[in-house]
């Protein structure tokens, strides 16, 4: 069959890297009015002493020059992205049906801390590994299995970046306040989800969320994701196909927390935030990207981050259900446009 405008070949490349820049900094200067909107995370005392106007990103194609704008050099801790690696480890080592005995696999419609799904569900689980009661689950798991050392090395190599290291004084902040983190904990013992010691799996899961990484870091784990889990430049493999897909699902329809679904529509990139300000995207086939912008919005993701994706999504066809037709006679001012972008500051 010849090829034709809009054959998935065609769709699956970027647009030259010249204009891509050019997109992308105009993106940058709308998601920057977003800032004075959103403000920095303040529950752990380290984080609200972030400069909340700083803002950055990098795309790097599977095919073609990395794309490097803003901040996307400066070191923040990962938080929430951490569980993506978390969930990568959990899957290879332990294995699909042993981790989702431990934890579901749908969105949860609650925040991130929340304990009331947790408490009211009839199902013993927390609902996804992307939320923190989903995640300490998943530490329980890891915490027999490998040191937070062997995570290290692994979040060095996956991320392509050796200089990662953990915070120290966030992790001590963070540490001297996890009340409700700690709460959840002891509610997963009980119900029998963490078998391990819980000030152990505590900490374990707090040392990971407090690794620094920067833009740059999240874009080259991210374009190991959208490449199936293969290093495209060393042919390396860093984690299976299956794990690729599983985690790849989970950051579509769970990676934002209660902000998923409406991000899902209005981006379209499988995304997983964290409160530090970071947002590693895959745009499968095509790029792996990596976000830093720390001032929050209301279900505690980027502001700014989240504004820039959805001004790029489809102008560099990184959204996952891109089509060259789409726009064509399309109307920015229907009433359904108008109610999501009034309930989420996307």
């Amino acid at each position: 069959m010849p090829n034709t405008p809009n054959t998935i070949e065609k769709q699956y490349h970027l647009i030259e890297t010249e204009k891509s820049k050019e997109i992308i900094q105009k993106a940058m200067d709308l998601a920057r009015e977003e800032i004075p909107k959103g403000a920095v995370a303040t529950y752990i005392p380290e984080l609200s002493k972030i400069d909340p106007h700083q803002l950055g990103i990098c795309i790097y194609p599977l095919s073609g020059e990395k794309i490097c704008l803003g901040d996307y050099n400066v070191r923040f801790t990962m938080q929430s992205v951490s569980k993506v690696l978390m969930l990568i480890v959990a899957l290879e080592i332990c294995g699909r049906k042993k981790v989702f005995e431990k934890v579901g696999a749908e969105p949860s419609g609650e925040a991130f801390d929340s304990l009331v799904e947790l408490d009211m569900n009839n199902d013993s689980r927390p609902y996804n590994p992307l939320i923190n009661s989903g995640a300490l689950a998943v530490c329980g798991l890891l915490l027999p299995e490998v040191s937070f050392q062997d995570m290290l090395r692994y979040a060095r190599e996956i991320c392509s970046d050796p200089g990662i290291t953990m915070n120290e004084k966030v992790f001590d902040s963070e540490m001297k306040t996890c009340s409700r983190n700690r709460s959840i904990a002891y509610l997963l013992e009980s119900k029998g989800i963490i078998t391990t010691d819980v000030e152990d799996t505590l900490r374990f899961y707090t040392k990971m969320c407090s690794l620094n990484v920067t833009a740059e870091s999240l874009a080259n784990l991210g374009k190991k994701l959208a490449n199936d889990g293969v290093c495209a430049i060393t042919g390396k493999r860093y984690l299976s196909s299956r794990t690729a897909r599983i985690v790849k699902t989970l950051m579509l329809t769970c990676g934002m927390y209660d902000g998923s679904g409406t991000f899902a529509i209005m981006v379209g990139i499988p995304t997983k935030s964290g409160v530090g300000g970071g947002l590693l995207s895959v745009s499968d086939k095509r790029a792996g990207i990596g976000v830093f912008g720390p001032a929050l919005d209301a279900q505690g993701n980027s502001i700014a981050g989240c504004k820039l994706l959805r001004e790029i999504s489809n102008e560099l066809r990184l959204n996952l259900f891109y089509d060259p037709e789409w726009n064509k006679d399309d109307d920015d001012h229907t009433v359904v446009n108008e109610m999501i972008d009034a309930s989420v500051g996307i």
